[in-house]
This record gives C-alpha cells, sequence and structure tokens, in this order.
C-alpha cells in the first residue's frame, strides 16, 4: 500500500473496492492495529492509532468492530459463545448482561433461536451474521466489513447488503466495506475508492465512480457493476466498449 490518504467523514459507508491481491483487505488490518504500518499515520476520533501501545489499542478496538471474510468463528463454540467472546474476555459484566447483549445483537441482525448451535450447523450466511453480531457486542463507532458477500449465494448477498444498509442507517454507524463484488459496491457504498497494485487510483461518490475517465477502473466496474448502474449513454463508457470491441480476441 502506497500512498493512501483518506478522511472518512462519520455516518459514511466507504466502499474499497480492487482485485484480489490489491491491498483492501490488508489496509482493514492495519486500520484496526493487527498489522502495523511501515509508515505514515492513521488516527481515529483524534487518537493516533499507529503510535499506540498494545493495552491501549485494545481498548480503542472495543470503539471499532470488524466482520472477517470467513467470519472467523470458532468451531468448538456455541453461536452464543461467539458471540459473548470478546465481553467475556474485556469487561466485568455478568454472565446475564451478557447473555441479554448476545440476545440482542443476535436479534439486529435477525438471527434468534440459534444460540445453542454450532458454526458447522449455520449456513454461510448465517456464518455471516454471527460473525456480524459478535463485532457489534461492544456497540462500535465503526464498523469495518472485510469481503462480506464473498462465498454466498445471489439471495445471500443481497440479504447481507440489505442487513449492512439497516445497520447503517439504525445504528448510524460509520462503515469500511471492502469488495471486489460491484453488486454489493453500489448497493451499500456512499463514496468509492479503489486501490490497484496498492495505490489508489480513484475516489468519488459512485456517480462520480462511474463517470471518471480510468481504464482499469472502466474495466473493473463495467464487467461488474449491475446493469442498472450502469447508462450505456455514459460517453466515458461508450468511448471505453469502443476500444474494446478494437482490441484483439483470441479463443482459449
Amino acid at each position: 500500500l502506497k500512498g493512501l490518504n483518506h478522511e472518512i467523514p462519520r455516518g459514511e459507508t466507504l466502499l474499497i473496492m480492487g482485485r484480489s491481491g490489491s491491498g483492501k483487505s490488508i489496509l482493514l488490518k492495519i486500520i484496526t492495529g493487527l498489522i502495523p504500518a511501515d509508515s505514515g499515520e492513521i488516527w481515529f476520533d483524534g487518537t493516533e492509532i499507529s503510535k499506540l501501545k498494545a493495552k491501549k489499542i485494545n481498548v480503542l478496538r472495543q470503539k471499532i468492530g470488524m466482520l472477517f471474510q470467513s467470519a472467523a468463528l470458532f468451531d468448538s463454540m456455541t453461536v452464543a459463545e461467539n458471540v459473548a467472546f470478546m465481553l467475556d474476555q474485556h469487561t466485568d459484566y455478568s454472565k446475564q448482561e451478557i447473555r441479554k447483549i448476545v440476545d440482542e445483537k443476535l436479534e439486529l441482525v435477525d438471527l434468534e433461536g440459534v444460540q445453542d448451535l454450532r458454526p458447522a450447523e449455520l449456513s454461510g450466511g448465517m456464518r455471516k451474521r454471527v460473525g456480524l453480531a459478535r463485532a457489534l457486542a461492544f456497540n462500535p463507532e465503526v464498523v469495518l466489513y472485510d469481503e462480506p458477500t464473498t462465498g454466498l449465494d445471489p439471495v445471500t448477498c443481497n440479504e447481507i447488503n440489505q442487513l449492512i444498509r439497516d445497520l447503517h442507517e439504525r445504528l448510524q454507524v460509520t462503515s469500511v466495506v471492502v469488495t471486489h463484488d460491484m453488486h454489493s459496491a453500489f448497493s451499500v457504498a456512499t463514496r468509492m475508492a479503489m486501490i490497484h497494485d496498492g495505490k489508489q487510483i480513484a475516489y468519488g461518490t459512485p456517480d462520480e465512480i462511474i463517470n471518471i475517465d480510468d481504464p482499469i477502473l472502466q474495466q473493473f466496474v463495467l464487467f461488474g457493476a449491475p446493469d442498472q448502474i450502469l447508462n450505456m449513454e455514459n460517453p466515458i463508457l461508450k468511448e471505453y466498449l469502443g476500444r474494446e470491441a478494437e482490441l484483439p480476441h483470441t479463443k482459449a
């Protein structure tokens, strides 16, 4: 990652897109302090994260919830135990208080009656929801989503996108979503950035992104964005389609 410079306004949903291996997920881990940055600064709510000691970073992480790409659930634990894990480790709440929070967070992600199940008994979408319930356990100000729709069928993808939008509006959190799924990107984003080979090549609202004249961005958006987003009368896209038609094509 090189030369990234972002200020994310409170309450925005920033969508970071790019191909696999472009550095998107690494950026989330740097934000949370899981990976140290080689250079530069990361500020959160007036505090420079990059200079904090481990103990203070752990306290700060309670303000940042993260849904990992694989949901990162403990297979040996029940759903309730997974959601309660960080509360058990970092609070003095009683078991009854923790159970109440767990039930509330599961209800928030539209999961009820699954507390005693284990991850192996859940669908992929349900596991994502459990991971999200755990990310919300401390009522974070910021929620990070690492490829939230990866590995899910189209119906479940739409449900997860709707859940992200609903939580954003209901909880008034700031969200950062990393994805290469353009349907998800245009569904949830208020701002978008594209990373290519570790560098940011585009930033703007969804409407602005569509109109940026960059061949790498155009190709990524053109072949991935939902049809209703793409206006084929857009002169930039028409020009790009024209260039594509002129390129020699070979059969596999």
